[in-house]
């Protein structure tokens, strides 16, 4: 993407949120090992997804991007794989009917591994230990062995980033996304007895889908509805990893990060000068950009023209995280300078890591009521604005966790000690995540609604 870019350019920049490692000999053995390794993912692949992102930034298509807040190595399994999997589906499903456009499918997964953390320090139990940063890094343990950084990790973040990305691809090629299948286990949700405002909406999908079926369109005489594509993304937060997995694209002889189809730099590390902007300037991936409540206009232009110097299609993907309540405050500034400068950018919202709380009984969470009004209040800037909304961004799991609170299951602060099984931060379940989809289908219908009036 950048001439005279070297996929070793980070390491004279000023560093943050990553780790000392103690033992250089061990760390050089990693990163040479990883160096040998196979790409997770190809070239192609991220410039089929960087175009199909072009088509979002033009409301043509919808980006959801959802998955894990950290993956685990504890928790890895071919069933948390498939129930997360199954919930991106069946939400996709839904927001397709409401936006009456493709959506995109992004998976945090495969390579979500490190998170960045508040303080480099934690006291646990009188005990002051280095802060988990994601199973990549440190062990969750709160003992100084588990919490002392080791590289050894990567290789076993790579060999279970592999077999994710193994899975999935049987899943969206193997029959198991296949839309009618699908669509069966969103019926199971709108028939819950809450669920009444949902059930005319999946009528409607089911209405449809049986007039395809006596049209002759089915998954047997449209492959297109029987498989999907489905890509992966992480922060790009160790950029060892991320450098020992870069390779040179064949076709284009530009730099590829090889770790996952898109990287994004969180809103802790896009400082324009820092070791993160400066690797993800250079690799052709889509690139995502974390931007918060402390984002500057001036930090945006320079952050822009860095990371899309060729003011690329489907190249950038802003995503906002301004928490409930504070995104009329923010977002519109960032449109403007946007628009100001004339860039291409995809908007996706974020609305989980500016609505954490703790409970009153202890418990970090995400109230759902304050993620669905971060998300209605970014559709509502956009329609002021006269911009597009192009995707949604959540931390979920197709797992029936209580992590966070509300939704049509009424998950209580009492509740969240019964299944809080997160390592870092809060996930919406399965049913909260199909909720919002409903919910964020209801704003697309809305959107298409006022277009066509316009048009008229």
């Amino acid at each position: 993407m950048s001439k005279g870019w070297t996929k070793s350019d980070w390491r004279a920049k000023p560093r943050i949120q990553m780790p000392d490692y103690p033992d250089m000999t061990a760390l050089n053995a990693a990163e040479a090992q990883l160096a040998k390794y196979p790409p997770l993912v190809f070239a192609g692949e991220a410039r089929k997804l960087k175009k199909q992102l072009a088509l979002a930034a033009e409301g043509k298509a919808f980006l959801l991007q959802g998955g894990d807040c950290a993956e685990s190595f504890a928790e890895f399994s071919a069933d948390n794989i498939r129930d997360t999997f199954r919930v991106m589906l069946q939400m996709a499903v839904v927001l397709t009917y409401g936006a009456k456009v493709p959506v995109i499918k992004v998976g945090r997964m495969a390579g979500q591994f490190a998170k960045p953390r508040s303080a480099p320090t934690e006291v646990i139990n009188g005990v002051e230990l280095p802060s988990y940063k994601g199973d990549i890094i440190n062990g969750f343990d709160a003992t100084p062995e588990a919490r002392m950084p080791d590289p050894n990790r990567m290789l076993q973040a790579y060999t279970q980033a592999a077999a994710s990305l193994n899975l999935l691809r049987a899943f969206s090629t193997g029959g198991f996304a296949d839309i009618h299948r699908v669509h069966s286990w969103t019926l199971g949700f709108a028939e819950h007895d809450k669920a009444e405002r949902y059930r005319e909406l999946s009528n409607r999908i089911s209405d449809a889908l049986d007039f395809m079926n006596a049209a002759g369109v089915n998954a047997e005489t449209a492959h297109t509805l029987a498989t999907v594509d489905f890509y992966t993304s992480h922060e790009a937060l160790l950029l060892e990893y991320e450098e020992a997995l870069c390779r040179i694209d064949s076709i284009s002889g530009q730099p590829v990060a090889g770790s996952g189809h898109m990287i994004w730099i969180g809103d802790r590390t896009r400082q324009p000068d820092g070791a993160h902007v400066e690797f993800c300037r250079g690799v052709l991936n889509p690139i995502g950009l974390k931007c918060g409540p402390s984002t500057t206009a001036e930090d945006l232009k320079v952050l822009m023209a860095k990371l899309n110097p060729q003011n690329e299609a489907g190249r950038l993907t802003l995503i906002a995280r301004f928490g409930a309540g504070k995104v009329g405050e923010h977002m519109p500034r960032l449109i403007k300078t946007v628009q100001a400068e004339g860039a291409n950018v995809v908007w996706s919202c974020d609305p989980m890591h500016g609505n954490t709380i703790k409970s009153s009984t202890g418990y970090k969470t995400r109230p759902f009521d304050s993620v669905l009004r971060e998300v209605r209040e970014f559709f509502a800037i956009h329609k002021a604005e006269g911009t597009i909304p192009g995707g949604v961004h959540f931390e979920m799991t197709g797992k029936d966790v209580t992590e966070c609170t509300g939704g049509l299951r009424a998950v209580t602060d009492e509740d969240l000690s019964d299944r809080y099984h997160t390592a870092c931060d809060p996930r919406l379940n399965a049913s909260q995540s199909l909720e919002l989809a409903f919910l964020v289908a209801e704003e697309l219908t809305a959107l298409r609604a006022g277009e066509k009036r316009i048009a008229l």
